[in-house]
């Protein structure tokens, strides 16, 4: 896949009407940005056989925002990676900081949802990111260097793992850090994964992008796509982020 990468993570939103709508307008606006983006849409589990049957036979994949570490067995409301594919993924969200803290999952647990992912052909998106004190108080690229070195297992590179990250304080705030900060950062994740023989991994940056900003931030360099949160639930604004990308 080529172009810049834009994540549609639609979080706890949709029922089957909606989702059957959104999934269409997106798939059908895609043509108009295949030369310089690719889409992936990461709608509710009970939803996304539903998405990835809309965009079947289409350039629009099809992803999920949680799987277990576990392949099967006795976990009540869980979801594996191996049902996520077999409903149509091609690509799987883990690490959420909103699961990172309503949930609380550590990077080992990450890294082993991440193995999990890799094991039944998914591309896991591994979210990184930093807390407003935790950038306060200047630990930021401490926090996140923590996270992303206990995150990734073995084989991420080689099975196109991707990065994103997410500063907690930007999440849904309608607050994004700078053209700087965004850098910085993204700078300091290409140089950990190099030391990791991982510089072919792409970054994400995610974290109230909007159609207003979203060519500012896909032109900060390392910043290889966007993960996108509300305002992939509309079809326009999700579409003219992707018309953004260089």
């Amino acid at each position: 896949m080529a172009g810049a990468l834009i994540v549609g993570n639609w979080k706890m939103n949709g029922l089957s009407e909606t989702a059957r709508a959104l999934a269409r307008a997106v798939r059908d606006g895609a043509g108009t940005v295949a030369d310089r983006a690719c889409l992936v849409l990461c709608p509710p589990a009970t939803v996304l056989a539903l998405v990835a049957a809309e965009l079947n036979g289409s350039s629009v994949r099809a992803g999920g925002q949680d799987c277990h570490h576990k392949a099967e067995g006795p976990h009540t409301g869980d979801i594996s990676a191996a049902m996520l594919k077999d409903a149509g993924a091609s690509f799987v969200i883990l690490g959420h900081s909103e699961r990172r803290a309503d949930h609380g999952e550590t990077d080992a647990i990450v890294a082993a949802k991440a193995r999990m992912a890799l094991r039944f052909q998914l591309r896991p998106i591994v979210c990184v990111g930093e807390t407003l004190a935790e950038r306060d108080r200047g630990a930021a690229e401490a926090v996140v260097e923590t996270q992303l070195l206990g995150s990734l297992p073995e084989g991420f590179a080689e099975a196109q793992g991707i990065v994103a990250y997410e500063p907690v304080w930007a999440i849904g705030t309608g607050r994004t850090p700078t053209r700087d900060e965004i850098g910085a950062m993204h700078r300091h994740i290409r140089r950990l994964l190099a030391e990791r023989e991982m510089a072919a991994v792409p970054i994400l940056y995610g974290g109230s992008v909007k159609p207003a900003n979203a060519a500012e931030i896909l032109a900060v360099p390392d910043v290889g796509g966007v993960l996108v949160g509300g305002a992939s639930l509309i079809a326009r604004d999700f579409l003219a982020i992707a018309a953004a990308a260089p």
